[in-house]
């Protein structure tokens, strides 16, 4: 009976704490605007960075945005759905990372080459 007992103590005690847990983790994510979401691998990680900082445009994405081949949401949209090709991104080099995104925009296949650099995202270039 004196398992039972302690038993019941423990599931108490750890109910409590799940609830704790909870009411701490929901109010600290509206706090900073954080989604409990996390990102562990490298595809992830490398876009989230990416989406975190301003968006510069190049010329030729500029001239693209203007006669409408090209929509910003197309943009915003495969920098979170899309795949970053690390064979071929080069992610040595300093000050700016360069790499390329891969994904699917109306059912063609596109590319994204983006500068990631400290303070800024530059998309160099767009490839149907």
């Amino acid at each position: 009976m004196a398992f039972v007992k302690r038993l019941g103590y423990f599931l108490f005690g750890l109910s409590i704490g799940i609830v704790f847990l909870t009411f701490f983790f929901k109010k600290k994510s509206d706090e900073t605007g954080v989604s409990l979401s996390f990102c562990y691998l490298p595809n992830c990680r490398v876009l989230k960075n990416i989406r975190s900082k301003p968006l510069h445009y190049s010329e030729e994405i500029n001239q693209l945005l203007l006669n409408k081949e090209l929509d910003s949401l197309d943009i915003v949209f495969l920098l979170r759905e899309g795949d970053v090709d690390f064979s071929k991104s080069d992610t040595k080099s300093n000050p700016c990372k360069t790499y390329l995104i891969e994904g699917e925009l109306h059912g063609k296949e596109v590319s994204l080459t983006v500068k990631n650099c400290t303070n800024k995202a530059q998309i160099s270039t767009f490839n149907k």
